[in-house]
């Protein structure tokens, strides 16, 4: 939730590294990257 992620935030996968580790996400219009073991945290939806 620090983040800007939150229920109803759409969130798009934009790299993963070659080991998995880390995970860049697009969300709220920014870049973020976060840890596998953050990214297991997150809960979502497939539109």
């Amino acid at each position: 939730m620090d983040m800007g992620i939150t229920r109803g935030c759409e969130i798009y996968i934009r790299k993963v590294a070659p080991l998995g580790d880390p995970i860049q996400i697009n969300v709220r219009g920014y870049e973020l990257s976060l840890r596998k073991s953050a990214a297991e945290m997150i809960e979502v939806e497939k539109l």
